[in-house]
């Protein structure tokens, strides 16, 4: 879909939508007349995704006009400016519309604005319906407009490029996320980075099972070994052409394309969800993506660690010991935690590559989603500094962080008299014991562990964005490499 910038009058413009922001307990000067009925009757509030979509208004050269309604004031932020782009998209869906236009006032012109909105509009159109084979016949939009004041902030253009390229990735991810477990096999996911790679100009190496032998993975490899599917360990590399920043940041998202639990079997209901436990993975080849279009000053190197978690007569079993790459052994007493297991090699790798600082993702513990809910990411790290870079980056994407606690006392649950760790703790805490176990891979490390458990897909459509997976975090990982210092 194409998206540019357009500088007209607002009112001579001609477009099948023009979309204007209404805010919350306040008239739009231009509107009073033609739509004064409404304002007294309190038809429109102007509460954020309010959407009222107006014919033929006196005074606009536009066939329709969409109020979309944007809140207080004071909190309109870059990111409600994204969401409610995404929402308006989703509301002209199905009604004939194939160009709309959205117009900023003066006030809102800006960077930040312009970017949320390109990405907001590119996010609202995705649907999860690759796969159906009679999709309606309603007519696409095709082409969004931003209109801006001739006097708004320079530098809109890098702003718009920034935003569609964001959102762009974000729609890779989640076109990754949604495709089914029998087709998104540990290969066919490291194919699909492969031509991530190869589009983007990325350096790319798969790990294959005797690789991974070799090498000694045998905590990701233990987990692999009940599948029929090999697995594979995908490496993305970004090198500036000169860096102007220093260190090596490592990104890394758990890939298991489906998670039947292994001998620790999950309950059959709700189990096709697990079909998103590489939404993470997903998130980093998007990420990827994008940060080889954007040219952050930083190295940066994505790991996903890819396997199929299945109960085959291979399977691990509780109370098998595994040796990890670190040369750490591990008890397994549930086969159902097998996410950390693949990302402590991950971790360990990603450090072996010469990574200074590392983020993991993964949507890891039903833990985090008791503590948190589905609004924000739960995190945790070994190091402040890295911790205050990735909330920041969070903010400015506009997804929702939530630090965590790590203190030692976790790593009590996790010893045995058998191995150097189990992988698991008590029901208590499961979180944070997760958390703990992969903080024994990072080491001192600058580390961020970010648990999406919660936020990395939707069980029901919401106003601004489809059911089906988010995309969260890829928008942060990419914030924190362009602003690396």
């Amino acid at each position: 879909m194409q998206v540019r910038l357009v500088r007209p009058n607002v009112s001579t413009l001609k477009t099948d939508v023009l979309v204007l922001l209404q805010a919350e307990g306040q008239k739009r000067p231009e509107m009073e007349v033609p739509l004064s009925a409404f304002y007294e009757a309190g038809e429109i509030k102007g509460k954020l995704l309010e959407f009222t979509l107006l014919h033929g208004v006196a005074g606009f050269a536009a066939t329709r006009v969409l109020l979309a309604g944007s809140g207080k004031p004071e909190k309109l932020d870059s990111a409600a400016v994204g969401k409610l782009a995404a929402g308006a998209m989703r509301f002209l869906k199905g009604k004939g519309v194939s160009e709309v236009t959205f117009a900023l006032d003066l006030d809102f012109a800006n960077a930040a604005n312009v970017a949320a909105l390109a990405q907001g509009v590119l996010v609202g159109v995705w649907e999860p319906d690759q796969l159906k084979t009679e999709k309606g016949d309603s007519k696409p939009i095709d082409s969004v407009a931003i209109a801006i004041p001739g006097s708004a902030d320079q530098g809109i253009e890098t702003a718009l490029e920034h935003g569609r390229i964001i959102g762009e990735a974000l729609n890779l991810a989640r076109d990754i996320a949604v495709e089914p477990p029998n087709a998104l096999t540990p290969a066919a996911l490291a194919d699909r980075a492969r031509a991530v790679a190869k589009e983007s100009g990325l350096f790319i190496d798969v790990l294959d099972q005797d690789r991974m032998r070799q090498m000694g993975m045998g905590a990701l490899l233990g987990v692999a070994q009940g599948s029929a599917e090999p697995p594979a360990m995908i490496v993305m590399q970004y090198r500036p052409e000169k860096a102007t920043a220093e260190g090596h940041l490592g990104l890394i998202g758990k890939g298991v394309t489906f998670d039947t639990g292994g001998i620790s079997i999950k309950p059959s209901e709700g189990m096709e969800k697990m079909k998103y436990d590489m939404a993470a993975g997903a998130a980093v080849i998007g990420a990827m993506q994008a940060i080889a279009r954007l040219k952050p000053g930083v190295a940066v190197t994505g790991i996903v660690p890819a396997v199929e978690n299945m109960p085959g007569s291979k399977a691990q079993r509780p109370g098998d010991i595994v040796k990890s790459l670190s040369g750490k052994t591990i008890e397994i007493l549930n086969t159902d935690a097998e996410g950390r297991l693949i990302l402590a090699d991950a971790i360990t790798y990603a450090k072996q590559l010469g990574c200074t600082h590392l983020v993991d993702a993964a949507t890891l513990t039903g833990a985090i989603v008791v503590a948190l809910g589905h609004t924000s990411s739960g995190v945790f790290t070994n190091n402040d500094a890295l911790l205050d870079h990735w909330m920041a980056a969070g903010k400015a994407a506009g997804e929702k962080m939530w630090h965590m606690p790590l203190d030692d006392e976790y790593l009590e649950q996790l010893k045995t008299v058998y191995a150097d760790l189990q992988n698991i703790g008590s029901r208590w805490g499961g979180a944070c014991t997760a958390a703990m176990f992969l903080r024994e891979f990072a080491g001192e490390t600058p580390w961020v562990h970010v648990d999406v458990a919660g936020t990395a897909w939707l069980d029901d459509a919401k106003p601004s964005m489809a059911k089906g997976p988010t995309g969260i975090p890829l928008a942060t990982f990419v914030s924190l490499a362009m602003d690396w210092k």
